[in-house]
């Protein structure tokens, strides 16, 4: 079954970085939130990062009109009977997960793909509530989607070898992406890793080692990260890489994964990074660092 129409579940930031390169490689897209407000506000927010490019020269205006031309929001999930994948990409949590994959699954055709963008939740236990766990799979695209040529395809106990083959197909023949296998593991590969680096500088700060400018710096230029650990976690969401270190903390039981103080008194404070403007540093409304 050849993909021509996914449909996006959630418009938030992973949603919207999903949809919009979907759209760009040639596919038509539903987009579905909750809300009109959230639909809405998805929708522009997609608009928004497309003028950004246009003003670096990296996109043009009649590209960009092509684009939203193929981003559809519709409300509800009745229309994901026109796609062969179903992506969701909602918050990490596991209720609400199941809830959605349970729905769709009865609208769904038994071909359709149903794939979920998390980061550490179990695929078994989200194909669990269908009737067709051999369909569930794990696409976890990683932030920024447009730049990063990365997907996990992430395989719960249950998924079929025909799921897995045609989700690789569409990663790397459709969407022209780098897929590697990943067997159900909670944090996978990247997440794992990544969050591990974050703790570790957060415990460096809390050390009185560096500062966090300092140690971004290091591993910037030292080993020609793109953005050091506390720019990372900023742009992930200081809540999302959290709720990530404490399920893994859960899952392992292992103390290497358990959350930096500093970490947990941010969050609590809403210093989230990017989407509240302020994190280890300061940002504009549009994810530009100021400070």
């Amino acid at each position: 079954m050849n993909i021509k129409k996914v449909g996006v579940i959630g418009v938030g930031t992973m949603g919207q970085g999903i949809a919009e390169m979907l759209a760009s490689k040639g596919l038509d897209v539903l987009i579905i939130e909750r809300s009109e407000e959230r639909l809405t506000y998805g929708r522009q927010m997609i608009e928004i990062n497309l003028d950004k490019q246009i003003e670096k020269w990296a996109l043009t205006q009649a590209e960009k009109k092509l684009i939203m031309s193929r981003i559809e929001p519709t409300h509800g999930y009745d229309r994901l009977r026109e796609c062969e994948l179903v992506i969701e990409t909602v918050t990490e949590d596991l209720e609400a997960k199941k809830t959605i994959f349970e729905q769709i699954d009865r609208i769904c055709g038994s071909g359709v793909i149903l794939a979920s963008n998390t980061s550490t939740l179990s695929l078994t236990e989200l194909a669990s509530v269908t009737k067709h766990p051999d369909r569930v799979i794990g696409t976890h695209f990683i932030y920024p989607v447009s730049k990063i040529d990365l997907v996990e395809i992430v395989r719960g106990l249950k998924t079929s070898e025909e799921i897995f083959a045609r989700t690789k197909h569409f990663v790397e023949e459709v969407i022209h992406k780098k897929g590697i296998m990943v067997f159900e593991s909670p944090g996978f590969v990247t997440t794992r890793l990544i969050c591990l680096l974050i703790n570790e500088a957060l415990h460096v700060l809390e050390e009185g080692v560096a500062s966090a400018e300092d140690i971004d710096n290091a591993m910037r230029v030292g080993y020609s990260f793109q953005h050091g650990p506390f720019e990372m976690c900023d742009r992930f969401g200081l809540d999302s890489v959290l709720a990530a270190l404490e399920r893994m903390f859960r899952e392992y039981g292992e103390l290497k994964y358990r959350p930096s103080i500093v970490l947990k008194k941010m969050v609590r404070a809403g210093h989230l990074g990017v989407k509240s403007g302020v994190g280890f540093f300061k940002y504009d409304k549009d994810g530009d660092r100021i400070e």
